[in-house]
């Protein structure tokens, strides 16, 4: 687990997440050894997001991205991916938090589509 920025960082996209609709669930997978802490997955009626922290930012990887609206274009990571679209925080980003809940928020209401 980090101690910096990320873990800050974390804590907040975090609650933004568990915060944009009532009944989403998070679930810890992929634990390994080069990553004994695994992989926090977010979920309600489907997988939502990942969330992974990386020595130069912090990864939120929507498992359905590309079918979602982003009108803000707050995607801005694996955007030729053919499923997925991710959001990619630095240290110096500000996250628009209003847009980000918005994409749970369409995440959300794929899932029960």
């Amino acid at each position: 687990m980090t101690t910096d920025w990320r873990a800050d960082t974390v804590a907040t996209i975090r609650d933004l997440i568990l915060g944009a609709e009532d009944g989403i669930t998070e679930e810890v997978k992929w634990r390994k050894p080069s990553n004994p802490d695994g992989v926090p997955t977010f979920s309600r009626d489907g997988l939502i997001c990942t969330l992974e922290t990386y020595k130069d930012k912090v990864k939120v990887t929507f498992a359905k991205g590309a079918s979602l609206p982003d009108p803000q274009s707050v995607f801005n990571a694996s955007l030729d991916a053919g499923t997925r679209r991710a959001v990619d925080i630095k240290a110096a980003d500000e996250l628009d938090r209003a847009a980000f809940t918005a994409l749970i928020q369409a995440a959300v209401a794929l899932n029960q589509s």
